[in-house]
């Protein structure tokens, strides 16, 4: 699934090692459409997927554009593999997140360090695996649209530290695939990940209405 690490990243960034605040003893049940196509979206480890991202922040006049290949690898090992414009591998394996770009040593840090991640890995394992009671408990579901053609769906965290980085996660889809994902910052910069064959049509030189028009195309 789509900008895990690039999510995580970002909450690392702007994360303390201060203590979350707890998420609400007992939430809601998700609406059924949302169990459903939560359900639909759970696939085996292990799971990849080509992928191309543009990152649009305020302090630049154009958008960060990478592309390669995003993979789950089971339990909570995740992969994010950038080919072009230069390699570069992240990974997140044993509660520990690790890059690694060619001729540069490792760099590692524990998600210990800020607790909001845990809570964003354990997500996000929650929504490739397919297990929404999981996802329900660090975000709230709001889908749109028709599982069995295009769809949208809409998760807020709970947890005020995490919101503080991270404003809403959108996802966009077409029955049981996911197309697009836009993770809206919260001092809105934006990152937008097209998926599997999408990728190829990342534009030369994206726009937001661009992309939002090309995620919200017909299959």
């Amino acid at each position: 699934m789509p900008s895990l690490l690039l999510s995580l990243s970002l909450v690392w960034a702007g994360a303390s090692a201060s203590e979350m605040h707890p998420a609400p003893a007992a939430t809601a049940a998700p609406p059924a459409a949302a169990q459903a196509l939560v359900a639909a979206l759970g696939r085996p480890a292990p799971a990849r997927t080509a992928f191309a991202e543009a990152r649009f922040m305020h302090l630049l006049e154009r958008p960060l554009v990478v592309s390669g290949e995003l993979a789950w690898l089971g339990g909570d090992r995740l992969e994010r593999r950038v080919e072009q414009p230069r390699a570069e591998v992240a990974t997140i394996a044993a509660g520990e997140v690790t890059t690694q770009r060619a001729g540069k040593s490792p760099r590692h840090f524990s998600l210990k360090r800020a607790p909001q991640l845990q809570v964003l890995l354990d997500s996000f394992v929650a929504l490739l695996s397919g297990d929404v009671a999981r996802l329900q408990q660090a975000f709230t579901i709001q889908p749109s649209g028709d599982a069995a053609g295009r769809w949208t769906l809409t998760l807020t965290p709970r947890d005020a530290q995490v919101a503080k980085t991270v404003a809403t996660i959108v996802i966009d889809g077409y029955a049981a695939d996911s197309r697009c994902m836009h993770l809206h910052e919260a001092d809105g910069d934006l990152a937008v990940d097209l998926l599997g064959p999408l990728a190829a049509k990342m534009p030369a030189q994206p726009t937001r209405e661009a992309l939002a028009t090309l995620c919200q195309s017909a299959r």
